[in-house]
């Protein structure tokens, strides 16, 4: 009977922990989701400005009349991305065998 009781308290203690530290990480996500969100939201918003800008002139523009200074990357924004290191050790001599 000791058993019983001690593993229900296991069980019931694990899955309280679990609960506690979902509830944890739920409270930190959407901070940086939100975030993201917006600002890829207003990127949205303002693409979707200069879009109709486009369709409503109906025109095909040459080399030198595009404005191309709203494509420009804001350097700020990209310290936030994380850089990819290559796999240098990569071997492909056991797919040929």
């Amino acid at each position: 009977m000791k058993k019983y009781f001690f593993l229900s308290f296991l069980a019931l203690f694990y899955s309280v922990s679990l609960y506690a530290n979902e509830a944890d990480s739920n409270k930190t996500k959407p901070s940086t989701e939100t975030n993201a969100t917006s600002k890829a939201e207003q990127q949205l918003q303002k693409q979707i400005e200069r879009e109709k800008k486009f369709a409503k002139e109906k025109t095909f523009y040459k080399g030198p009349e595009y404005d191309l200074s709203y494509a420009e990357i804001d350097p700020k924004s990209l310290d936030s991305i994380e850089a990819i290191e290559p796999d240098l050790e990569f071997d492909m001599d056991d797919v040929y065998d």
